[in-house]
């Protein structure tokens, strides 16, 4: 059975969910521990078909440690804190053989049985963010991207976890510092610090907006691959990471400052926000009051008397009329 765990707030709850649903397609044997960081998040989550998956509250996960910090931190902060300790709660609490966290925006499209096939007796994985060479941010962001990374209950998976989560109790905020950023930047030297810890090499984890430039996708046999460019090699689609996707008034959409081809915006984006859509009619049943997307608050001007401002910022920032994108 592989054993996953996510965390996130009513902002993500449409996403999460999404996550879980993408699961439960690709995976017959999993189980994923939620901890949902606010209380409506909880209810909600609890009035859903989640089968396979334990709801925790923030007042079941969070110590006395995490209680002292979390006052610093903001919000976004205080979930990169959290991070390491729901993996060691989970081990700990549910004494299972191994648990892999989950940024709550990721989507499964094929099983992660190769990655954790790669892992065989080693006891802890990491994912990296393998940049285009244009949006190469390793330096301030990290080699490693914390999207996806797993740790065995024994000796060397306990020992670079309790490590991290200390770490991230000590500092961990939004902002580059003294060779840190957030939780992230932590990782860098694993693969010499720690024993047992494999770096996943299956391309077809980890996708994203910082990395899909360097691949080609097409489907074959109701199947999902990539093909990266340089080598010519083929790998399944296994899970996309949609970071910076944001959702803001009069159904503008931003996808984020990345070039996305036509494939990546038909392949990835387009479905999954037909899917955040329907998720979100469904949220709406239980309780009408939850709009399911952190950045609605906001307000972008469509008709802006700028057009040739307003095309270069749409050209940079991915900026769309959700309606029309999904149109064409």
């Amino acid at each position: 059975m592989y054993n996953f765990c996510t965390l996130f707030d009513t902002n993500y709850l449409s996403r999460g969910v999404a996550l879980y649903r993408s699961i439960e397609n690709v995976c017959k044997d999993f189980h994923i521990y939620i901890f949902a960081f606010d209380s409506t998040c909880f209810n909600i989550l609890n009035k859903m078909n989640l089968n396979k998956a334990t709801i925790i509250s923030l007042t079941e996960f969070e110590d006395d440690k995490l209680l002292k910090v979390k006052p610093s931190r903001s919000k976004a902060e205080y979930c990169w804190t959290s991070t390491s300790s729901t993996i060691l709660y989970v081990l700990k609490k549910y004494n299972v053989e191994s648990c892999t966290y989950l940024d709550a925006d990721l989507f499964f499209y094929s099983s992660p049985k190769p990655i954790f096939d790669e892992l065989g007796d080693k006891s802890i994985l990491i994912t990296e963010h393998r940049y285009s060479p244009q949006y190469d941010k390793s330096k301030k962001s990290g080699k490693y991207c914390v999207q996806f990374i797993t740790f065995k209950n024994d000796e060397f998976g306990l020992s670079a976890l309790k490590w991290w989560r200390e770490r991230c109790i000590e500092w961990c905020y939004n902002r580059f510092e003294d060779g840190k950023f957030g939780d992230q930047l932590y990782l860098d030297d694993w693969t010499t610090r720690f024993d047992g810890v494999h770096v996943m090499q299956n391309q077809g984890g980890g996708l994203a907006a910082w990395n899909v430039q360097q691949y080609d996708f097409y489907k074959k046999d109701n199947s999902f691959f990539c093909k990266e460019k340089k080598s010519g090699k083929d790998f399944e689609v296994i899970f996309y990471h949609f970071h910076y996707l944001r959702f803001f008034k009069n159904d503008i959409i931003e996808l984020g400052r990345r070039y996305l081809n036509n494939d990546v915006k038909n392949y990835f984006y387009k479905p999954y926000i037909l899917c955040l859509e329907k998720i979100e009619k469904e949220i709406s049943q239980i309780d009408d009051k939850i709009i399911g997307n952190e950045n609605l608050i906001y307000s972008l001007n469509w008709k802006s008397p700028l057009i040739f401002l307003w095309r270069k910022i749409r050209e940079t920032y991915n900026i769309y009329n959700k309606n029309e994108f999904l149109k064409n």
